[in-house]
């Protein structure tokens, strides 16, 4: 019953125009994922994560995970985690109820749009090495700095930043958590074009930078624990096992029409045997992501399992990446902005299932980096709990 309701609801309220472009690895504007966001506001579906006192559904891990499966498979962008899944639970649990009052109800409605400051050009995977500094200066701190491939900066309201308020402690220690107005004077945004394209991380620059001290979460140099706790939420949203068994399935239907030595691709026994290990991998990581959803619904906070989920679910992910493009050959070579960013489909070349697909495998390289590199993820699972 539930997962026919949430079949409906995707199926009522996703603009066509918008499913066509996930369909088919378009380009999704900041409007189009405002606009499914909207509808999941209006539904009160915006925050399946989080508790009904702060407006979440009251789910059990089953329906939210149902609920996430069916939204992905019915070509739904995926809601953009920097507020609703990253900050909002670090504000909740560290944050003042003032801040709670005020990012909350406004991360909710998609009336704030965030973006992450975490990495810096020499602090990427040792993150606690960050040079970004925060000074005292009355009722406010005095920023100055760098960070890096910083996505959707050139877009957002606010960054929830890292920063040194303690010069003279040392890795951890001394760093603290400030959220940041974006349109605070003395904030320079420099896009970055990736391989594929895209111009959606950016570097972001701070001169002299005032924020207000009110703006600090948590206490001052403990925002090293407001880090850990979201990119344990940020690992596991990376896993993104539902959008992978779209893939999937998007996978099974072009070797219905793609061919290969005159034979449909389906019946290729070399592709059948790479398709059946990607599932097979998939269909574990998901019993394994079922389980730690269950343990947070006892109350627990992720912890370093989140790491496991990472690693298998970026691999995964890169996996599926391959294979599509493998499975159409050259038609997946032309570059076509045209096509990938304007929505001009008359200059597609092959299917128009093709264009899109070699942006997204280029893409999704990264995704072994983000959130903390996969060897970075494998240190975190050998001492903490391997014990090594």
């Amino acid at each position: 019953m539930f997962r026919e309701e949430v079949r409906e609801f995707v199926t009522r309220e996703l603009d066509p125009s918008i499913k066509h472009k996930v369909d088919n690895g378009l380009y999704l504007q900041k409007e189009d994922h405002l606009c499914w966001q909207g509808a999941l506001y209006k539904q009160g579906w915006m925050a399946p994560n989080w508790p009904e006192s702060f407006g979440g559904t009251g789910w059990s891990p089953i329906q939210r995970y149902v609920f996430d499966e069916e939204c992905a498979m019915g070509g739904a962008p995926p809601v953009v985690p920097f507020g609703v899944k990253m900050v909002a639970p670090v504000i909740m649990k560290y944050g003042t109820n003032e801040q709670k009052a005020h990012y909350l109800p406004r991360i909710l409605s998609s009336e704030d749009w965030w973006c992450q400051g975490y990495s810096e050009p020499n602090a990427g995977s040792d993150l606690a090495s960050l040079k970004t500094s925060a000074v005292p200066r009355g009722s406010s701190y005095i920023v100055n700095g760098t960070k890096i491939w910083t996505t959707y900066a050139h877009c957002a309201d606010m960054m929830f930043c890292l920063v040194r308020t303690d010069p003279s402690e040392k890795l951890q220690q001394g760093i603290s958590f400030l959220l940041i107005d974006m349109q605070t004077p003395g904030i320079t945004v420099r896009p970055i074009t990736t391989f594929d394209g895209r111009r959606d991380i950016n570097e972001v620059i701070f001169e002299d930078v005032v924020v207000p001290i009110e703006n600090l979460v948590g206490d001052e140099g403990r925002g090293w624990d407001c880090a850990k706790s979201l990119l344990s939420h940020e690992r596991i949203g990376i896993t993104k096992v539902a959008q992978s068994k779209r893939q999937i399935a998007r996978l099974k239907q072009i070797s219905a029409t793609e061919e290969i030595d005159g034979n449909l691709l389906k019946h290729d026994a070399l592709f059948r045997r790479k398709l059946a290990s990607i599932e097979i991998d998939l269909m574990a990581l998901e019993y394994t992501e079922l389980r730690l959803l269950s343990d947070l619904s006892k109350g627990r906070t992720p912890g370093p399992e989140s790491s496991l989920l990472k690693i298998r679910g970026t691999e995964i992910q890169q996996k599926i990446t391959e294979l599509l493009v493998e499975s159409v050959g050259y038609y997946a070579q032309p570059y076509l902005p045209e096509v990938l960013y304007e929505g001009r489909e008359d200059c597609a070349v092959g299917p128009e299932y093709a264009p899109g697909l070699a942006p997204y495998y280029f893409n999704w390289r990264k995704a072994s980096i983000t959130g903390g590199t996969n060897e970075i993820q494998r240190n975190i699972i050998a001492k903490k709990i391997l014990d090594l």
